[in-house]
């Protein structure tokens, strides 16, 4: 059994980790960024947990894996791609100010990583614990999700390092999501002197927007919001062709199958106008029966948390779609994720690390044989 010098949890220390996180940029889809990001990640987590970390090459980056050894028992999962472009940095550096850390990917969710990591260090005994952070989550997960399937399989539980709820709450339950685009081709003509030989994209678009919100289900806990919208070349000429891209969350998979089942069944309005439809719902539910136990396990940690069900997706619906255990929602207290007010609040850092700490044992000792 591989045994870990115990160390205290020490606020100074992580903060000093998440700003040597911060100050390397990882926009999502910029490898080399990606590249120096993943190699950060592993030289934290080496320099706190010892042994080594893995870099797992990808088309969408590196993701990086580490082992404590023995058998799996528990996964900490998380990522390091954020949604911020190269030279937010510069504009937004880290800082830690008034009780708060600031800079990009300061709650999600490097925040996260930084306190999970501390947690495990405060472990005498790291075997059975594993610790995956991916390149690719704010992306859809394409390139990393079946190494998250199999590692979740492998262990059994699953903490994921998403920033908390409002409030500080955990993530116990989490809507599916997904995105459709909607491409419609119609014919251009001229609009002044021939506006009826053509056959108008934006039209047809107006109907199939009409038709789409029509599939919300506010009392099931769907929405589906068309979000973008593109037709039309220039002002004198009929469109001939038109794009709607529409964000979809569903808390069922009856409800994914219905809006899936939809979306593949729309028809044209227009006389010899065309559809065709892309997307699905990528992420599957995350529903609360995945995370009761380990959540239960968590109030007794730290009585009076509060657990959340809520719109966003993340990793965890993966493997709680495979009826793995997981818990969400574990990582930064603070707010503002994917905007430039983006905080984590410092003297949550402790606490929730030592949760971290406390979670792992409970899970471990539940496993024994």
């Amino acid at each position: 059994m591989r045994k870990h010098k115990s160390v205290d949890v020490r606020v100074d220390s992580m903060l000093d980790d998440l700003r040597t996180l911060v100050e390397v940029e990882s926009p999502s889809r910029d490898l080399d960024a990606l590249g120096a990001s993943a190699k950060t990640v592993a030289e934290v987590i080496e320099s706190r947990l010892g042994g080594q970390a893995v870099l797992v090459e990808s088309e969408a980056g590196p993701h990086v894996h580490w082992s404590g050894g023995g058998d799996p028992r528990v996964l900490i999962l998380g990522h390091h791609d954020t949604v911020f472009p190269l030279g937010t940095l510069e504009r937004r550096p880290f800082r830690v100010a008034d009780g708060r850390a600031t800079g990009p990917g300061v709650f999600d969710m490097l925040g996260g990583l930084v306190q999970a990591v501390h947690g495990l260090a405060a472990l005498d005994d790291l075997s059975g614990v594993e610790i995956l952070v991916t390149a690719d989550e704010e992306v859809g997960s394409g390139s990393s999700r079946a190494l998250i399937e199999e590692r979740a399989r492998a262990c059994g539980a699953v903490l994921v390092f998403e920033g908390a709820a409002d409030g500080g709450g955990l993530k116990t339950g989490r809507k599916g999501c997904g995105t459709f685009q909607v491409s419609i081709t119609g014919r251009a003509s001229h609009a002044g002197l021939e506006p009826a030989a053509g056959v108008n994209a934006l039209i047809e678009a107006a109907h199939q927007v009409l038709a789409i919100d029509g599939l919300n289900r506010p009392e099931a806990g769907t929405t589906v919001t068309p979000t973008v919208a593109s037709a039309g070349t220039l002002d004198n000429v009929v469109p001939a062709a038109a794009t709607v891209i529409v964000d979809v969350r569903v808390e069922s998979a009856a409800e994914q199958e219905r809006i899936e089942s939809a979306f593949a069944a729309l028809v044209p309005h227009l006389d010899e106008a065309r559809i065709s439809v892309r997307g699905a719902v990528g992420r599957p539910p995350m529903p609360e029966a995945a995370s009761a136990e380990l959540f239960e396990v968590a109030r007794r940690l730290q009585p009076g948390i509060e657990g959340k069900a809520v719109g966003g997706g993340s990793d965890g619906n993966f493997t709680a779609a495979l009826g793995v255990p997981t818990l969400d929602g574990l990582g930064a207290v603070g707010g503002g994720a994917h905007a430039d007010h983006e905080y984590l609040v410092v003297d949550a850092m402790v606490p929730r690390a030592r949760l971290v700490t406390g979670l792992v044992e409970a899970i471990r000792a539940s496993r024994e044989t």
